[in-house]
């Protein structure tokens, strides 16, 4: 699909066999893929596997090993499980080489007229022009993040959370591409969010050194247009850590307002007495 970033441009390799590249430098300089490109990616193959004639409504997708930026492509074999008029589902695998790196099942509906319609507001936190910038390689390469004060304060019954302002910059026609750089950019903060309030057990620098920490399943929902050209609002929340685990959910909103999508995150943070081996670990 032509305008569309490197890391977006799937291509067909023939028999259910999709690859995309891998960003250009390395987001988080540790050579381990980050799981939000292979969402992202994996939206892409089944939007252009349909011809574009459906959209995402959801992706369910466990990371079950992680994949390496130096290890080559990561291949897509997409298995189609149904098509009708209304609703379509695949379920897409994601290869390197022969490690099998994660596997998602894609839901994609025909948009229809409302029937009824409601959805939660958006938090009242300062507009963007207010906040300030912030360097997040977990965010789609390239977009301007800016970090969001939480809104009240963060007394012990609150929710640990993390808010950002996220702009991509230009605009897409392709609601996949939208959908796509979306997802991309929901499983970065849940980990740390919950790791913040933990200070007197936990150091967040000590992440993928003594403490292993990695997103095993993401589950995003599409449930209006939204434009990554303009800013959206991430909301992550982590309501839930215990047992080497951490538990989030958050929220993505237009400027104006609308949801555009909900997400929710099992992840692993689990203390280890040895070197990290991110292959072995995961």
């Amino acid at each position: 699909m032509s305008g569309l970033p490197a890391v977006l441009d799937v291509e067909d390799l023939g028999e259910g066999r999709w690859t995309a590249p891998h960003p250009s430098e390395d987001p988080e300089g540790r050579d381990v893929v980050f799981s939000g490109q292979m969402l992202a990616q994996m939206i892409m193959v089944s939007d252009a596997a349909c011809g574009h004639q459906k959209e995402v409504k959801s992706v369910h997708a466990v990371f079950a090993r992680t994949g390496s930026y130096s290890g080559g492509r990561i291949e897509y074999v997409l298995d189609p499980i149904h098509s009708g008029r209304a609703w379509a589902s695949d379920t897409i695998t994601a290869y390197q080489g022969d490690r099998m790196l994660a596997r998602a099942l894609i839901l994609l509906n025909a948009v229809e007229p409302d029937l009824m319609r409601h959805a939660p507001h958006m938090p009242d936190v300062a507009a963007p022009e207010a906040c300030a910038p912030r360097a997040l390689g977990m965010a789609f390469p390239g977009v301007e993040v800016r970090d969001v004060e939480r809104p009240g304060p963060a007394g012990p019954s609150s929710t640990p959370a993390a808010y950002l302002w996220v702009r991509s910059p230009r605009s897409y026609d392709s609601v996949a591409a939208n959908q796509a750089v979306t997802a991309w950019s929901e499983p970065g903060l849940i980990i740390g969010a919950a790791m913040n309030v933990h200070t007197d057990t936990v150091a967040f620098g000590q992440a993928h050194r003594s403490i292993s920490t990695g997103v095993i399943s993401h589950t995003a929902h599409f449930h209006d247009h939204g434009d990554v050209g303009d800013w959206l609002l991430f909301v992550h929340e982590a309501p839930y850590a215990g047992h080497g685990r951490v538990f989030g959910n958050g929220s993505v909103f237009t400027r104006d307002g609308t949801l555009v999508s909900t997400f929710g995150q099992d992840s692993m943070v689990r203390g280890v007495d040895r070197e990290l081996d991110f292959r072995r670990d995961m």
